[in-house]
């Protein structure tokens, strides 16, 4: 059974920095781009990074470009988000995910697998 367990959420003041955390388990994701999602209250879920397995190649939206970094560590099978500079406007609930496509623009690949989401609030 596949699960993707986030973490790392909380609530912080404008400008300071949060790193989440994706645990993966119950098969390999070699083949796989995981992604990092995000929604706010009363808006559409929005692709935010994503990072091939394999290649570690990566993909930013462009509202947080230069601000988060996506990366993984294979040994542990997890996914983090460093996320920097932090705005009111990234608060939401940010959810992990897996798409077993690797080619092309990570936003519309099908994504079979999710996490249940954490939360980030930040003030200003």
């Amino acid at each position: 059974q596949v699960q993707l367990v986030e973490s790392g959420g909380g609530l912080v003041q404008a400008g300071v920095s949060l790193r989440l955390s994706c645990a993966a388990s119950g098969r390999a994701f070699s083949s796989y781009t995981m992604g990092w999602f995000r929604q706010a209250p009363g808006k559409e879920r929005e692709f935010v990074a994503a990072i091939r397995w394999n290649f570690g190649r990566t993909d930013y939206a462009d509202s947080v470009k230069g601000r988060f970094t996506i990366s993984r560590d294979i040994a542990k099978n997890t996914v983090y988000l460093q996320m920097n500079s932090l705005k009111p406007e990234d608060t939401a609930v940010y959810y992990c995910a897996a798409a077993g496509q690797t080619t092309g623009w990570p936003a519309g690949f099908k994504y079979d697998y999710w996490g249940q989401g954490t939360q980030v609030t930040v003030s200003s």
